[in-house]
């Protein structure tokens, strides 16, 4: 769901800014909500080619997860 608007008052509340979207596994863009209304997008995936991308680009498998601890720290040097 797309949302937009403000949840509380402008003043104090929050602020949404829409422009939610759909990319396929290359980041291609398949569709985009507005910024100024509340929309749901309904957008046909095809799940062979997310499983051909996932097996032939395989980012998960050579992650280096041993290089992931220093962004769990709150500041440098801990």
């Amino acid at each position: 769901m797309n949302r937009v608007g403000y949840e509380g008052t402008p003043e104090s509340g929050i602020e949404f800014w829409g422009n939610s979207f759909v990319a396929d596994p290359f980041g291609q863009i398949a569709a985009q909500a507005s910024s100024d209304k509340e929309e749901i997008l309904i957008v046909e995936c095809d799940p062979h080619r997310i499983e051909d991308t996932r097996r032939n680009w395989p980012f998960l498998r050579d992650r280096r997860i041993d290089a992931y601890q220093p962004i769990l720290n709150r500041w440098l040097g801990e």
